[in-house]
C-alpha cells in the first residue's frame, strides 16, 4: 500500500492507472516522432490531445469500478463494464484528436490510433482482472493471534484482499478463545522473526484478542520490523486495508494522541473555494434534469416539489436540507420518523427512479452554496436518529466535527442504512474520513459517487 495525502491506496491500482495512461500517451507519441512526425517538430498539441485523452479514460475506468478488486466480479460484468467504457471512449478519443488542426501530419491516422488505444486499454483491463498472472502478486500475511479478532482479521483479508496470503497464525500467550481452525495455528518454540524469515513473510498484523499481562512480543515484533516486515496492530490494518476505523478494535487514546483529525484554516479555506466552484458548474450542468424532474415529481402526485426536512450539521447545529420530494405527502403522517428501507411503499414512482439515479440529491447543492455543507463529508442526519445513534454508538458525535456532505465516504463504501448497526459500520468509514480527509480523498469520493450513480448502488 502507498500512502497518497493520508489515504491508503493499493501499488497495483496505480501501477495499473500509469499503464493505462501510458498506453494512449506512449502510442501518440510513436506516431508523432514516427515518419508522420517532423524530428519533433509540432508534437505538443498532439500530446495535449493524449493527455486529456488519457484523463477522460481515467474517469472513465474509476467511474466504471475498473480499478475495484476483481475477484467478486464475473468476466460477463467486466465485459459489460468494458463495452460501457468503450461506447463513451471510442467517440471522445474520434472528437478530441478531430480538434486538432488539419496541418498536424497524420491527424486521421492518430484519432483512429486513439480510438484503437481506448479499446486496447479496456481489453487488457478485463484481461489482467481474470488473470492469473496477478495471482502471482501476493503479500504474505502472518497474524499474530488466533482469537475472534484474529479470525475477523483473516476475514475482511479474504473478502478484500484477492492478493492477500494468510501462511497462519500464531496463538498469543494469553489466548483462551481459539476461533481459528487447528490446522491453520503456527507451532514453533523459535523467535518470531525466524518464523517470519522462515514463511517469507510480508506482513504481520497483531490481532490479540487479550493484551493484558506481557501478551504482547514487543521484541521480537520491533526485530521483525528491523528486518523488512511490515508490523501493524489491528486498527491500523483496517485503516490500511479497508479505509475504515474500526469502533471495536480502537480507544479514545489512539484517536487523540495518533496523526490526523487535522483541521486547519488553509484545508477550511481550500475545501470551501472547491465546494462553491464544484457546485456552481454542476447546477448548471443539472439544471435541465432538475427541471424536467420538477415537472415529473408535480404530474405523479399532489405536494410540494422540494422536501425540506431539519438535520444536523457542524458542531451540531440544525439546518434545513433541501431535495427533491421522492415519497408520499403523507410518508410519516404519524410524525414519528423511520429508517428508510428497500422497496419502501411510501416512495413514489417517479421517487424511485429520481433516488436510484441520486437525482433527489441535487437541491443539495444550494445548502452547500449557502455553506451548511460540503460537497464531500458525512452525511448529516435527523435530530431524532442523532440523539439515538450517540447514546448507542461510540464516538458518533465525531462526524459532527466538520460540515456535512452531499455525497460521502461511507455512501460509496457501505449500502443504505437502515438500522443502529447501519449506522455503526457506516460511521466507522465516516470516521476514517474525518480524520484522513484531504482534496485527494474528495476527488476519489467523488470518483466513486459517479459509479455508484451509474451502477445504482445502495439506492432505496
Amino acid at each position: 500500500m502507498i500512502r497518497i495525502f493520508n489515504h491508503y491506496l493499493h501499488r497495483r491500482t496505480l501501477l495499473q492507472v500509469m499503464i493505462d495512461l501510458g498506453l494512449i500517451v506512449a502510442l501518440v507519441l510513436a506516431l508523432s516522432l514516427g515518419p508522420l512526425g517532423d524530428a519533433g517538430q509540432g508534437i505538443a498539441l498532439p500530446l495535449l490531445a493524449a493527455l486529456v485523452l488519457a484523463a477522460c479514460v481515467f474517469v472513465i475506468n474509476s467511474a466504471t469500478g475498473f480499478y475495484e478488486y476483481a475477484h467478486n466480479r464475473t468476466l460477463l460484468q467486466s465485459l459489460a463494464r468494458a463495452t460501457a467504457g468503450i461506447v463513451v471512449g471510442l467517440p471522445l478519443a474520434w472528437l478530441i484528436f478531430g480538434l486538432l488542426p488539419a496541418a498536424v501530419p497524420g491527424r486521421e491516422l492518430m484519432q483512429l490510433a486513439a480510438m484503437g488505444g481506448v479499446a486496447a486499454v479496456f481489453g487488457q483491463r478485463v484481461f489482467f482482472s481474470h488473470s492469473k498472472a496477478q495471482s502471482l502478486i501476493r503479500t504474505r500475511i502472518l497474524i499474530y493471534g488466533a482469537g475472534p479478532a484474529a479470525q475477523l482479521v483473516a476475514q475482511t483479508l479474504t473478502q478484500s484482499d484477492p492478493h492477500a496470503e494468510i501462511v497462519g497464525f500464531v496463538v498469543g500467550p494469553n489466548e483462551t478463545e481459539i476461533a481459528v481452525s487447528s490446522h491453520e495455528i503456527l507451532k514453533s518454540d523459535r523467535p518470531l522473526s525466524d518464523l517470519a524469515r522462515d514463511l517469507r513473510v510480508d506482513e504481520i498484523v497483531v490481532a490479540l484478542s487479550e493484551r493484558r499481562g506481557g501478551s504482547m512480543p514487543l521484541r521480537q515484533l520491533l526485530d521483525c520490523k528491523l528486518s523488512g516486515v511490515r508490523v501493524l496492530d489491528i486498527s491500523a490494518h483496517f485503516e490500511k486495508s479497508l479505509a475504515q476505523i474500526r469502533i471495536d478494535h480502537v480507544h479514545a487514546g489512539a484517536l487523540i494522541f495518533g496523526e490526523g483529525f487535522n483541521q486547519g484554516w488553509l484545508r477550511t479555506v481550500v475545501k470551501r473555494v472547491f465546494d462553491v466552484v464544484c457546485a456552481l458548474v454542476l447546477l448548471s450542468l443539472a439544471l435541465p434534469v432538475m427541471v424536467v424532474t420538477a415537472i415529473a415529481i408535480k404530474l405523479e402526485s399532489r405536494g410540494p416539489v422540494f422536501y425540506r426536512q431539519v438535520r444536523v450539521g457542524y458542531n451540531g447545529k440544525p439546518f434545513e436540507v433541501i431535495k427533491f420530494r421522492s415519497m408520499r405527502s403523507d410518508a410519516e403522517g404519524d410524525g414519528k420518523p423511520r429508517w428508510a428501507k428497500a422497496n419502501d411503499d411510501r416512495v413514489t414512482r417517479v421517487g424511485r427512479l429520481i433516488r436510484k439515479l441520486r437525482i433527489d440529491e441535487l437541491p443539495q447543492l444550494i445548502n452547500v452554496l449557502r455553506g451548511e455543507m460540503s460537497l464531500v463529508g458525512p452525511r448529516p442526519e435527523r435530530p431524532y436518529f442523532v440523539e439515538q445513534l450517540t447514546q448507542q454508538v461510540p464516538f458518533y458525535a465525531v462526524r459532527h466535527s466538520m460540515k456535512p456532505g452531499v455525497t460521502g465516504w461511507a455512501q460509496v463504501r457501505y449500502h443504505y442504512g437502515e438500522s443502529v448497526e447501519d449506522a455503526k459500520r457506516k460511521l466507522e468509514y465516516d470516521l476514517y474520513y474525518v480524520k484522513n480527509h484531504s482534496l485527494f480523498l474528495d476527488l476519489v469520493i467523488i470518483l466513486e459517487t459517479i459509479a455508484v450513480v451509474l451502477t445504482a448502488r445502495g439506492s432505496r
